[in-house]
């Protein structure tokens, strides 16, 4: 049982409450904030703010608590679901570290847009926004076909005489900045710059009849530069996330190479392991 169980009351004041890992209503109150249907079970192992945090956090997923929607204060939570202020705190502060709710004096926590979770796969962010039910917007920064850098000529195993697309892009989702992608790819197989503010890149190259069926990535860290932060909409200084990626066709050609660097308040990466 969780330590301040013996300090917190025992019970919740809602009649009808739904279990804390599925909230299933909400109701908005006079000050516009919303107050969920939740339960908070003592006799079980998790602790309290962790029980506290995932109902909120389902409720976010599901839409119950849509971006924007404020929560009832701290102590209107604590006193409605009998658990100490510390408590509440606690588990609010494991969502506003996961991005998902933002304290904002004079107005109170806010919910924020759902974080992008997002599989370590060979797919591109563009389609797994759209599978996530996001609204996925494209700025091209740059369009630029010229001659390859030494590094291009390299790692794209190009011609004598070819020419590459260098390109940077800033990746919406619901109109938030998320990510800025830089990519180069053949001159020979780039699409055009209308289709790729349309759509993704793999999508492009899809309709060209070309497919990645290999790549080879590598996720890092590093934190925004001015650059960086003016396009992201962060403050310098802020942990980013990054990948690298080269991608394969299905003919063994390099269909490009590229470096992306992500919002880590909004995006992550998910990996399945598997004992060999």
């Amino acid at each position: 049982m969780d330590s301040e169980s013996t300090s917190d009351a025992i019970g919740s004041t809602t009649e009808h409450a739904a279990p804390v890992n599925g909230a299933a209503g909400s109701a908005a109150s006079e000050n516009g904030a919303i107050t969920l249907d939740l339960t908070i079970e003592r006799d079980t192992s998790t602790p309290l703010y962790l029980q506290l945090a995932g109902g909120i956090e389902d409720a976010i997923r599901s839409g119950v608590l849509p971006p924007g929607s404020r929560l009832e204060n701290e102590l209107a939570l604590s006193k409605r679901l009998k658990l100490s202020r510390p408590t509440v705190r606690q588990g609010i502060q494991e969502l506003v570290d996961k991005g998902m709710l933002v304290r904002k004096r004079g107005v109170g926590t806010q919910v924020v847009q759902a974080p992008v979770n997002r599989q370590v796969a060979l797919t591109s962010l563009y389609d797994d926004l759209r599978t996530a039910g996001k609204a996925p917007r494209t700025e091209i920064i740059e369009y630029r076909i010229g001659r390859p850098s030494p590094e291009a000529l390299d790692r794209l195993q190009l011609s004598p005489g070819e020419q590459v697309l260098d390109l940077i892009r800033v990746r919406y989702a619901d109109g938030e900045p998320l990510a800025v992608m830089r990519n180069t790819i053949p001159e020979r197989i780039a699409p055009s710059r209308e289709a790729l503010a349309a759509s993704g890149l793999y999508a492009c190259l899809r309709e060209r009849g070309i497919t990645t069926v290999l790549a080879h990535e590598r996720i890092g860290a590093t934190i925004a530069d001015e650059e960086h932060a003016e396009l992201l909409e962060e403050e310098i200084g802020a942990p980013l996330l990054t990948m690298e990626r080269k991608s394969f066709a299905n003919d063994g050609g390099v269909v490009e190479f590229g470096y992306h660097v992500y919002r880590a308040s909004r995006y992550s990466f998910e990996v399945t392991l598997v004992d060999s």
